[in-house]
């Protein structure tokens, strides 16, 4: 029998019932990192002199006991199972092509562990597409391939549970559009940088239009500017003559 530890969450619109989560038995729920389980019974226990009620959940993928303290379901970051309509979604967000490529190991490692405590289905879709990504051209260290499958199994089970659908058909589905995610991925950085060519292309032409007005309108106000002189000039000539004329 294992007790549940704290760990923070991250939850994205999961009920609530007066800011608490509240689950009956029956209920399909998620407890982060070790997969689905189902609330097999809700009980009181005395454990070192102190009494508090618990969730005792039968976790699928191990048949083992997790009893989750009444008052720290959050702290622990479970969270109910999807439901059959948000799937389609997910498979979505799978092949979207978006992936979150850290080059630091450290930084990648860190960040991906922390998604994978959250409790949230879509930071362990987030996992299971860079890590699937960058196994595709290099190896993965023994840590980062051990995420791999974790995150993949943790998908692939709450999917297969949720819809009644053998694993191997979701693992089939699943692989699918990890593959439509590479393929996306591609067509957004082409998209990216055809867009940065063309906009670049756009801005040159812009600067050459302003510069070639510029110069149009520097002509003109030149042109403008010797006319002035010019005029001034003839004035001053012809004032000079009269004076010249009038003293002979």
């Amino acid at each position: 029998m294992l007790f549940a530890r704290d760990r923070t969450p991250n939850f994205c619109g999961v009920p609530t019932q007066g800011g608490i989560l509240k689950f009956d038995v029956g209920d399909k729920v998620i407890y982060p990192n070790h997969g689905l389980g189902v609330v097999e019974k809700i009980e009181e226990k005395t454990i070192l002199g102190t009494t508090c009620g618990f969730y005792s959940l039968r976790m699928a993928s191990s048949d083992t006991t997790v009893l989750v303290p009444l008052d720290n379901v959050e702290g622990v970051g479970l969270r109910p199972a999807i439901s059959d309509t948000e799937v389609r979604k997910l498979y979505l967000h799978l092949g979207n092509g978006k992936i979150d490529n850290h080059q630091n190991w450290k930084g990648r490692f860190k960040d991906n562990s922390d998604k994978m405590r959250t409790g949230s289905i879509r930071d362990v879709i987030d996992v299971l597409k860079s890590l699937n990504f960058l196994s595709k051209s290099k190896n993965l260290s023994f840590r980062e391939k051990r995420m791999l499958d974790r995150a993949r199994f943790l998908v692939v089970s709450e999917i297969s549970e949720v819809t009644n659908d053998t694993t191997e058909s979701v693992e089939d589905k699943v692989g699918k559009a990890l593959d439509r995610c590479l393929v996306n991925r591609i067509r957004l950085q082409t998209k990216a940088k055809t867009t940065k060519v063309a906009k670049k292309k756009a801005t040159k032409k812009v600067v050459a239009k302003v510069a070639k007005v510029a110069k149009v309108a520097k002509k003109k106000a030149t042109k403008k500017v010797v006319a002035k002189v010019a005029k001034k000039v003839a004035k001053v000539k012809k004032t000079a003559v009269r004076r010249a004329a009038r003293a002979s």
